[in-house]
């Protein structure tokens, strides 16, 4: 099982409607990257079922490869 950990501060991530990091006051989104040509995917949600598609490679990808990272969420 993959942890989601702060990429600040390197503390458990809480899910609060989006990730969000109490140690720094932080709130971040999980971008998930295409293994092969590394550019961003597109998650397709239906029926409980998450998959991600490369536009890029024009094809889907499997969850258990596809390389994934927190990026803050700027507030406005």
């Amino acid at each position: 099982m993959q942890e989601n950990i702060c990429p600040k501060c390197d503390v458990e991530l809480e899910w609060k409607g989006q990730y969000h990091c109490d140690e720094c006051e932080q709130d971040y989104v999980k971008v998930g990257y295409c293994p092969e040509c590394n550019d961003k995917l597109e998650k397709l949600q239906a029926c409980g079922a998450a998959n991600y598609f490369c536009n890029s490679c024009n094809e889907l990808k499997s969850k258990s490869k596809v390389k994934f990272e927190f990026q803050a969420v700027d507030a406005d």
